[in-house]
């Protein structure tokens, strides 16, 4: 599911069940040696696609830890991103040569919690999301925006080692050509040479899951400070 999302330089891999064979490194156990059996099988599984989207690159296992904010720390060649939610679980992983950064993020086709939204959205955001919700039910759309903010997060955090909050971030959906384009809304001031100020991306629906994937190109130049009004591109599919 995810993969159909992501420029052919980019290795996806997915999962829907927890196969038994799936293992840690020493280290990575550790890591969740207190953790319930939920949070175990997530983590164990989203780095078993990690492993097999690694062996597409041509690259040996090797352990997956969080780092900061919980980002996986992957080899200084490669780039990547990490997600699961109920029923999902998947990994997207590239050559530096090829990509700056990756983004993504899947969550259940289920509405968001009562205020969430408020929370999360800004007021241009939650206009189209409840147009959306009258108009095309079937898919969550605020809990889309939520997927897509994430994805943002995870392209960002990456190139910067900078935070972002969800009002950091404006977001526009095509529904029709399942796209979406993030425009940064930090001010000149904050940010550095070489900073994205947006970001393009693409998105589905399918089985109950949403998800939500940006893939920044290793050879586009950053626009800085709003000086250039044109977000990152994927290399495939059009922006919204």
């Amino acid at each position: 599911m995810i993969a159909q999302l992501l420029p052919t330089e980019v290795v996806a891999v997915d999962a829907t069940l927890d196969p038994p064979e799936a293992t840690l490194f020493p280290e990575e156990a550790e890591q969740i040696r207190n953790a319930v059996e939920k949070r175990r099988l997530e983590f164990t599984t989203a780095r078993w696609c990690a492993r097999r989207a690694l062996a597409g690159l041509g690259l040996p296992a090797m352990p997956i830890l969080p780092g900061l904010r919980g980002a996986p720390q992957w080899a200084p060649d490669v780039v990547g991103s990490m997600t699961h939610c109920n029923g999902y679980r998947a990994a997207a992983v590239a050559r530096t040569s090829d990509m700056a950064a990756i983004g993504i993020d899947a969550e259940p086709n289920d509405t968001l919690p009562e205020g969430i939204l408020e929370s999360i959205a800004l007021p241009q955001e939650r206009g189209w999301v409840r147009q959306l919700m009258r108009t095309a039910p079937e898919v969550c759309w605020d809990r889309l925006l939520f997927s897509m903010k994430e994805s943002v997060y995870k392209a960002w955090f990456p190139l910067t080692g900078r935070e972002l909050d969800f009002e950091d971030a404006l977001i526009t959906v095509n529904p029709l050509a399942r796209t979406f384009r993030a425009r940064l809304l930090l001010p000149a001031s904050a940010l550095k040479e070489g900073d994205p100020t947006g970001f393009s991306g693409r998105w589905s629906a399918g089985g109950g899951v949403l998800v939500s994937a940006i893939a920044v190109p290793a050879t586009v130049p950053a626009t800085v400070g709003g000086q250039q009004n044109a977000p990152y591109q994927m290399l495939v599919g059009s922006a919204a």
